[in-house]
């Protein structure tokens, strides 16, 4: 008996430990050396599951990866880790990382309306663009596939059933549909599955919205509400479409992210498109980075958003040379509301409310700051406004913390007819339209400051919210959206991020039929079309257009492609050639803030010269950064890329088509007597337009008038399509202040094509 009583004891300590060990654990991704694999093995899979065993004799893994990274996932406690990490063949073992989302009249902007940049589909020419994201509603009419031809024949991809998604969802425009959650249950526990779908389903709206936004199909008489009424089409309208939903109600996790690369590239996607970002990490250690390197050497073009944290600066993600990183801009169209003050003023804002309109009398109006107990009163969070100061009256909210259209829900809840939506120093000008539940209009940070003092000032303060509907031909557009990410880029400086903006204000595609325009649950409305705004929206443009040049141009590398796309792109309006603006603060925008500049669709088909590269390249940009084997290996998947120990390498040397040229501040301060430093950099350019002589031109502005840019040699005369030129460009400058920056752009010119590359100079 005595025996049995210690027996259980154990057993109940040793169930106690194992509950503890298990709380601790978390995912890891395992990078293997694929070589590295001992011949006892019968395949990968073996090996890999035998290592793990190694040190966790009872786990199992999550996944295994073959073709964007060679290894595993698993739960994993730090111990466990640690000494997975100490094992023979392995290179790398990596926590995992959470990552979040980045949340028509757009063919016409770009002019590509009418325009035939893809050739038709059913040939050789075929691109399937595979978007990561939420999922798809395939019910919406922008997944069409009528005049489409053939699925290709390369094509390995599949149409996964699940919940409330049957494998017939899929047809010649969606050709493939999959979902990835062992990530996301591992870390989060099992999915509640009355609020989310085990299966492709999306439930929340936008990856339906961003896979439309890149290939929908054309859809005549599309709105919201009426808003923005017209043909919705994808930029890529006749490309096919494959969704891997690798996000879920709580993030998107790296695990389930490489599955959904792992799979995405073997199925034989041409593009991929990720709206979504985890902040910037080192490269080895950043798996969106090192799923697209391999990606990249499949020949994938992968197109990531820049990020939402605007208007800070170095505030990017996805910032790996070898990803091209997309801010967002706005569209020449807005939704006008405008605001009556009982004082006789009027201010314009935004709205894409569509009820009933507030009457015709004005009403009260107060500022929630003051109906409120609550010290963030201001921000109308929930539960912090008083009813009884409220009821009837319409509530200037100030923006910020909260969703912008909860808090007009609050405003609602609370007894409120109507709410102004005010920006703050962090928004500017930026007006964004929201589907709000109640009237309101959205206005920015100067009209909030004049309708917050009339309300301040006057014993009995009045107004009146009027929705106007939708104005095209707004000028100026585009300007840079204020919520768009900015550089410099904080990972390398050396490289220059964003790469380029894109529509991504108030873009108008398809939506869930399961949630409604404002994503709140207490939103019953149900829409086929939805106006949601983020660089979540600018992606799949770029991704769109990528797949259009790759139909086009099939022989290009995907560097080539965003060349193409860079080199083109303008920075300046039509017209008077006055320089994009910054909605944050109305002033002229940079390069850290729109990259090489808008994306102009009609001339990247025809750019005449190309920056081209290939895996050599960027593992010798990786040699630059004094990367170590390990690290190397855990990004390109290989040991046989290596460094050479009699080569100097340098980041200058990377065929970048921009510059980023960080100059080091004498003793902390500058000043015209320091002597000067010189940056080189060294490029070759690719003809793909026959012969032509080109000839450079350099010029800077702002703190770079001291920067003497020096590019030898100053002709490029080439004889035919594919032959390769190079030069070098010296930047000497003597040292300024800390924390400067200055501008400028070189441009290769025949006198039909203009090849641009912006320069961005810091010193610190």
């Amino acid at each position: 008996m005595g025996n049995t009583v210690m027996l259980r004891a154990l057993m109940l300590a040793l169930a106690v430990a194992a509950a503890a060990a298990a709380g601790k654990r978390k995912t890891y991704i395992v990078h293997m050396a694929k070589s590295a694999m001992p011949a006892d093995y019968a395949d990968h899979g073996e090996w890999y599951g035998a290592s793990l065993r190694s040190v966790s004799a009872a786990n199992k893994m999550l996944y295994a990866y073959d073709t964007v990274l060679h290894g595993f996932s698993a739960r994993l406690t730090p111990a466990e880790a640690a000494g997975l990490a100490r094992v023979e063949g392995v290179l790398a073992v990596n926590p995992e990382a959470r990552y979040e989302l980045h949340t028509t009249r757009t063919p016409e902007f770009l002019g590509i309306a009418g325009a035939d940049l893809l050739p038709q589909s059913g040939t050789a020419a075929d691109v399937v663009v595979g978007v990561l994201d939420t999922g798809v509603w395939p019910e919406s009419r922008s997944y069409d596939d009528a005049g489409l031809g053939e699925v290709p024949a390369f094509w390995k991809g599949q149409c996964a059933a699940g919940a409330g998604f049957n494998a017939s969802a899929c047809n010649r425009k969606l050709v493939g549909a999959r979902f990835f959650n062992r990530g996301y249950e591992a870390a989060m526990g099992p999915m509640d599955t009355d609020r989310e779908s085990r299966s492709p389903r999306d439930d929340d709206g936008h990856g339906t919205h961003t896979s439309s936004t890149a290939a929908g199909a054309a859809v005549p008489d599309a709105s919201l509400f009426g808003f923005a009424a017209g043909t919705a089409r994808g930029m890529a309208p006749r490309a096919r479409v494959a969704v891997y939903k690798v996000c879920w109600l709580g993030g998107c996790f790296s695990s389930d992210i490489l599955a959904g690369m792992d799979a995405a590239v073997a199925d034989g996607c041409g593009v991929l498109s990720l709206s979504l970002g985890g902040g910037a990490a080192g490269y080895s250690r950043d798996s969106v980075a090192i799923g697209a390197f391999a990606a990249m050497e499949q020949n994938v073009l992968v197109s990531c958003s820049a990020g939402n944290a605007g208007p800070g600066s170095s505030t990017l993600s996805n910032v790996a040379p070898w990803i091209t990183t997309v801010g967002a801009g706005t569209l020449d169209r807005d939704f006008p509301a405008y605001v009556a003050l009982g004082n006789g003023k009027n201010y314009t804002g935004v709205s894409l409310y569509s009820g009933k309109p507030l009457p015709s009398t004005p009403l009260p109006i107060i500022y929630a700051a003051n109906a409120s107990n609550s010290t963030a009163g201001n921000l109308c969070m929930p539960g912090t406004l008083t009813p009884e100061k409220v009821a009837g009256k319409i509530v200037v909210c100030d923006r910020g913390v909260s969703a912008r259209v909860q808090k007009g829900f609050v405003v609602r809840d609370a007894g409120g007819a109507g709410m102004v939506l005010s920006n703050t120093a962090a928004n500017g000008q930026e007006l964004v339209a929201d589907a709000h539940l109640l009237p309101a209009a959205g206005v920015g940070e100067r009209e909030g400051i004049a309708i917050k003092s009339y309300v301040a000032s006057d014993p009995n303060p009045t107004a009146t919210i009027v929705v106007a509907g939708t104005q095209v031909d707004v000028h100026p557009s585009p300007v840079v959206a204020a919520f768009s990410s900015r550089g410099p880029n904080m990972v390398t400086p050396e490289i220059l991020k964003p790469d380029i903006i894109a529509p991504g204000v108030n873009i108008v595609a398809a939506w869930t039929g399961k949630a409604g325009p404002t994503g709140l649950a207490a939103d019953t409305r149900r829409v086929g079309f939805n106006i949601i705004s983020g660089t979540s929206m600018s992606c799949p443009h770029v991704s769109g257009l990528a797949a259009l040049l790759r139909s086009a141009h099939p022989e290009w590398s995907p560097a080539a492609v965003r060349s193409a796309l860079m080199t083109t792109a303008y920075a300046t309006y039509s017209g008077g050639g006055s320089p994009l603006l910054d909605a944050a603060t109305g002033a002229t925008a940079t390069p850290f803030d729109y990259g090489a500049g808008h994306v102009d669709p009609a001339r990247a088909a025809d750019p005449g010269l190309v920056y081209d590269l290939g895996a050599r390249d960027y593992v010798d940009f990786l040699c630059a950064l004094k990367y170590s084997p390990n690290m190397i290996a855990a990004v390109a998947r290989s040991r046989d890329l290596s460094c050479a120990e009699n080569r100097t390498y340098s980041v200058g040397g990377l065929n970048y088509p921009s510059f980023s040229v960080p100059f080091s501040t004498a003793n902390g301060d500058g000043g015209e007597s320091s002597a000067a430093a010189t940056v080189t950099h060294t490029r070759t350019l690719t003809s793909v337009a026959g012969a032509g002589t080109y000839r450079v031109s350099t010029s800077v502005s702002g703190a770079a008038h001291g920067v003497a840019v020096a590019v030898e040699p100053a002709e490029l005369a080439f004889a035919a399509a594919g032959e390769k030129k190079s030069y070098t460009v010296r930047f000497t400058s003597r040292s300024q202040p800390s924390g400067t920056a200055g501008f400028g752009r070189l441009v290769w010119s025949d006198g039909k094509h203009s090849v641009a590359s912006p320069i961005a100079f810091t010193w610190t």
